[in-house]
């Protein structure tokens, strides 16, 4: 046992800082919550599931101070909502459909289509049943993959969440830079620009009348922005995890993440949430947050700062 993991086992486990520390950072985040977006049901959950895993224990306390980054990751994506990215930046519709049909246009019927208006001919319950499938993946397979790195490697967890982090702020950054509209939204809304629709299923709106849900209805009522199409995140999320899979020498699951990976880049075509382009885009984030991660990772304030929280966490 070193000196700084014998000292974190000494260190009292309630300390009057630590309280102070968490209730400023509590009362903190739920007053900016409700100044920049209102109130929410889900904001008390996030703020009372942290302070009562960061005080259950100190096996849960390690927990929630790896999994930090995530909570980060998330209140930044919901902070969005203050400032939608068209308010910044001319929102691209015509132009990039046109950019779509133009290098990955598909000739039928005498005209040029979409890859999306193409499988949307062909769709099938087949195909609407796995889509739905892959795109519930989205979420739960990276962070049931933190948690097993989490307490198989806790080094390779923490450059896992970062990069995960960094390739979100990359993505954020596209998303105000260059602010698009999805594929569905042409087939509904033309080219008009409407700042004020809502998020829809698209596609995914026939797995939940197959199976009689709502479940992807309640997932896009709380879309932050609906002309956040270009970078696909969706499609990003799952090439993180596979590189990691690959890093992390996990044998045949790294097919698994494979097939998992290429099917959530199909579904996101075939239910109309993003162009090729978009997910092309998605592909080439993914690649440049690990890259540049793994670049920062060098910077010794980057590099000190990882291994103070994972001593904190092991």
């Amino acid at each position: 046992m070193n000196n700084s993991t014998r000292t974190a086992t000494l260190r009292p486990f309630f300390r009057l800082s630590d309280v102070l520390i968490m209730a400023l950072i509590t009362v903190g985040y739920l007053l900016l919550s409700f100044l920049l977006i209102g109130f929410k049901p889900e904001q008390l959950f996030l703020a009372t599931l942290t302070n009562g895993l960061y005080f259950a224990s100190k096996p849960t306390r390690k927990f929630i101070l790896g999994f930090s980054v995530f909570i980060v990751y998330w209140i930044i994506f919901d902070y969005m909502k203050a400032l939608p990215n068209y308010m910044v930046s001319p929102v691209h519709i015509e132009g990039i459909y046109n950019a779509e049909k133009s290098v990955f246009g598909i000739h039928s019927a005498g005209k040029i289509m979409t890859p999306n208006e193409w499988l949307l001919l062909k769709s099938n319950s087949f195909l609407d049943i796995m889509s739905g499938v892959f795109y519930l993946t989205w979420v739960p397979v990276p962070l049931m993959f933190a948690a097993f790195l989490f307490y198989k490697n806790k080094k390779q967890f923490l450059y896992f969440s970062f990069t995960f982090l960094v390739v979100n702020l990359v993505g954020f950054v596209i998303y105000y830079s260059f602010p698009a509209a999805p594929p569905w939204y042409v087939q509904q809304y033309g080219f008009a620009f409407n700042p004020h629709t809502p998020g829809n299923t698209a596609g995914l709106a026939r797995f939940d009348a197959y199976f009689g849900v709502h479940i992807f209805k309640s997932i896009y009522e709380k879309s932050s922005n609906v002309f956040a199409a270009m970078p696909s995140l969706h499609s990003a999320y799952p090439a993180i995890v596979f590189y990691y899979a690959i890093k992390n020498k996990l044998g045949l699951a790294n097919i698994l993440f494979g097939t998992i990976m290429v099917g959530v880049w199909f579904a996101a075509v075939y239910t109309s949430h993003h162009y090729v382009l978009d997910v092309l885009a998605g592909i080439l984030c993914a690649i440049i947050g690990i890259t540049l991660f793994n670049s920062l990772l060098k910077a010794r304030p980057i590099g000190s700062f990882i291994n103070r929280l994972y001593h904190r966490i092991v």
